[in-house]
């Protein structure tokens, strides 16, 4: 996924899961509040979907290396629009699994950083999200301005957390492939404003038709 074998090794890598640790702690507090929220079915039947999601993000659309990680066109901001903090952070948690297991079991040291990066620009977008979005709307009356803000949060937290740990194993050896990794990155914050807005479009003609339990209230609710 994003973290190149041998960035961070040795005994600095202890630090990985230190912050694996405090970002699953985070994903089930989210997690037992939407069981209580929602219950289990929807829960489960969401985190499915976007473990599916997750998985098709990192092994079936273009994904290519670039300094010290790699490019993937990761939806986070579209997870958490559709599915919600908590099915959206078991999801990259398991798709992210599914990869090192079956796929890239080199990725496996890694995957306490992977995890990092994914998971706490997730909850921070989660954060914003409740400062940029009025109580009384729904996801799918989404604007542009806000999708954009919500992309940046997320996208950027996943730039930040790649430089953070090559920094972290490299020193600034590692500044012209942060910086290149970084602004290839650029593109991603691109293309998710749109993506979002187009998912959001298709879910609000289903308004009406579409099972409320594999989406997340707030998606047609206001809060």
């Amino acid at each position: 996924m994003h973290i190149e074998p041998g960035l961070v090794d040795g005994a600095k890598i202890g630090l990985s899961y230190a912050t694996a640790v405090a970002a699953g702690g985070t994903a089930v507090h989210f997690l037992g509040q939407s069981l209580r929220e929602h219950g289990v079915f929807s829960v489960v039947a969401r985190a499915v979907l976007a473990t599916l999601g997750t998985f098709v993000f990192f092994e079936i659309l273009p994904h290519f290396p670039v300094g010290v990680s790699e490019v993937h066109l990761i939806l986070g901001s579209t997870l958490f629009l559709v599915l919600g903090a908590g099915p959206a952070a078991l999801g990259l948690a398991l798709g992210l699994l599914i990869q090192g297991l079956f796929f890239a079991p080199f990725d496996l040291p890694q995957y306490g950083m992977n995890l990092t990066t994914l998971l706490v620009p997730l909850f921070a977008m989660t954060a914003i999200a409740k400062r940029i979005i009025a109580p009384g709307t729904a996801y799918v009356d989404l604007g542009y301005s806000q999708v954009l803000r919500l992309s940046l949060v997320y996208q950027g937290g996943v730039v930040a957390w790649v430089a953070f740990w090559a920094f972290y194993g490299q020193g600034l050896a590692a500044t012209s492939s942060v910086a290149t990794f970084g602004l290839a990155y650029m593109t991603v914050v691109l293309l998710e404003p749109l993506v979002d807005l187009a998912v959001l479009a298709g879910a609000k003609t289903v308004r009406n038709s579409a099972p409320r339990g594999l989406f997340t209230a707030r998606l047609y609710a206001a809060a």
